[in-house]
């Protein structure tokens, strides 16, 4: 991607951050699912960025009931209780997940304090269902805590099990994020028949609308793969960017703001069909934010 997108001479991480903050007015952090980001980063970024440019960071991987490499653990999480298998951390105790999203928070906070904090992005696995009533009340029982852990931050939440949003579950899962202010992530990816992956669901529960897009490569989908860019590895066509823009329109009709992010992470292929979907959805696109004496330029 750094090859194949940014220009000749554009090298350092500084120099990529602020090419892309030119072209884009917003960015999903993905790198801080792996591991609680260093402050010294979130006061680079604000640095590095225009006045009006949205930081997304997705959660901790403890945060979400993930399975995260021991070896990138922060100090001051080593001391608390946990299983190890095979160098992953699990069944983490629920003061060491506690103290995970204390840490979280702290070393974002330099984009909160500039204003260019957006959403925590809560990527749930597939295992975080609500198949069965304990499941559900469980599961509901954390979204609870978590809600009130992240109180006065914009929450996304980005299911991967489609009971929370089967005909059974649908009006109560929008229900329970709405009254609780948390957003409902919309997603793209793969469809099978036995419907294992999240549907097509376009849906706002807050002021703010969150759409992901995942590719559709089912191949990969669960495959073991190299690199999350393997398992990403799509570029969508104009016809099926097409086909969410009906739905897009919905959401902006529902929110005061749409994220519409590209995860499809191999080669340049989020680019390219983020610059694509901006200019089929013309106008209603925000031009990206950028220093005086900076000419702008979309896409």
């Amino acid at each position: 991607m750094v090859g194949l997108w940014y220009p000749k001479g554009v090298t350092t991480p500084e120099e990529r951050l602020r090419y892309y903050a030119t072209k884009f007015g917003t960015v999903e952090v993905d790198s801080s699912f792996c591991a609680i980001p260093r402050r010294q980063y979130a006061e680079a970024w604000v640095k590095r960025t225009p006045d009006g440019f949205i930081f997304h960071v997705k959660a901790y991987g403890l945060m979400t009931g993930h399975e995260v490499d021991e070896r990138m653990l922060a100090p001051e999480l080593r001391d608390y209780a946990y299983d190890s298998t095979r160098g992953r951390v699990r069944h983490a105790d629920p003061d060491m997940v506690d103290a995970s999203f204390d840490l979280f928070l702290d070393a974002i906070e330099p984009l909160r304090e500039a204003g260019k904090l957006g959403g925590i992005l809560m990527q749930f696995p597939p295992y975080f269902t609500a198949k069965t009533a304990g499941e559900e009340r469980r599961n509901l029982a954390y979204l609870e805590y978590m809600a009130d852990k992240l109180d006065g931050y914009r929450t996304l939440v980005e299911f991967r099990h489609p009971s929370w949003v089967d005909e059974r579950h649908l009006a109560r899962t929008l229900r329970f994020l709405r009254e609780r202010g948390l957003s409902y992530v919309s997603v793209d990816n793969p469809q099978f028949p036995g419907q294992t992956t999240m549907p097509s669901l376009s849906a706002a529960t807050t002021d703010w609308a969150y759409l992901r897009m995942h590719g559709r490569n089912a191949d990969t989908w669960f495959a073991s793969t190299t690199t999350s860019a393997d398992r990403f590895d799509y570029l969508y066509s104009g016809e099926e960017l097409e086909e969410w823009v009906t739905p897009i329109k919905r959401l902006v009709g529902e929110a005061d703001e749409t994220f519409v992010m590209f995860n499809n992470n191999k080669y340049d292929y989020a680019q390219r069909n983020a610059a694509e979907i901006a200019t089929i959805l013309g106008d209603l696109v925000v031009p990206p934010p950028v220093d005086a004496g900076e000419t702008p330029a979309l896409f």
